[in-house]
């Protein structure tokens, strides 16, 4: 199946430059572009593309909004963040927005590839070493969010294994690395992870790495 794509950047440049790059892959498509949030918005209720590659800094409507949208409309299509700088503190706001994960601008072709299969196939967790550095570090700020009631509520509903698989998670860990850790099967560790986005209400790895640090279950650090 081709993955298809829409990028919403200001830079008319940058939106050219993915375009060839993402183009001339075999099993990646470009399927619009646009120059704000607000039209990215627009495209993705018409176009409903596999994967946004966003902009955070736009015009009209900032990447962080849009994808606030985005996820509220329940819409299928996965955000990915491009920044210039890996600490962006926006960064940190985009992935609780509900942003997949992130890219630097300076990704190569092939990351850039990569990282569009990775977050169509639903995997997210992005350049895990990278992400976890950049929540860890919000996360250490004196007004880190925490969890609401509701998300409270719906974390008491995990087992311990569950709790333990989240944890790992939010480490970075792959299915694999977490199914070596615990001595279980890898399509066991596949179980517990549906099964804590399901309870915990979250689109994916990303977003279970958030909440994990929100309630405190990772020392930053």
């Amino acid at each position: 199946m081709t993955i298809r794509v829409l990028i919403a950047d200001d830079q008319m440049m940058v939106r050219e430059g993915f375009s060839v790059l993402l183009n001339a892959m075999p099993d990646i498509e470009v399927a619009g572009e646009a120059v704000n949030g607000r039209e990215a918005v627009a495209k993705v209720r018409e176009l409903a593309p596999d994967v946004v590659l966003m902009d955070i800094r736009m015009p009209e409507l900032n990447g962080i909004e849009a994808t606030r949208e985005i996820v509220a409309a329940d819409s299928t299509s996965k955000v990915l963040v491009l920044t210039t700088f890996d600490l962006d503190e926006y960064v940190y706001q985009a992935l609780r927005a509900g942003a997949s994960g992130f890219l630097l601008k300076d990704a190569s072709a092939r990351q850039l590839a990569d990282g569009v299969r990775v977050v169509a196939a639903g995997e997210a967790l992005l350049a895990p070493s990278v992400t976890k550095r950049l929540i860890t570090e919000f996360s250490k700020l004196s007004d880190a969010p925490r969890l609401m009631p509701s998300a409270q509520a719906a974390y008491g509903d995990l087992t311990e294994r569950e709790t333990e698989v989240l944890v790992l998670i939010a480490q970075g860990l792959s299915n694999s690395e977490i199914a070596e850790r615990l001595v279980v099967a890898e399509s066991t560790i596949k179980t517990h992870v549906s099964r804590v986005l399901v309870k915990l209400g979250l689109r994916d790895r990303t977003q279970a790495a958030v909440f994990a640090y929100e309630a405190r279950l990772v020392t930053p650090g």
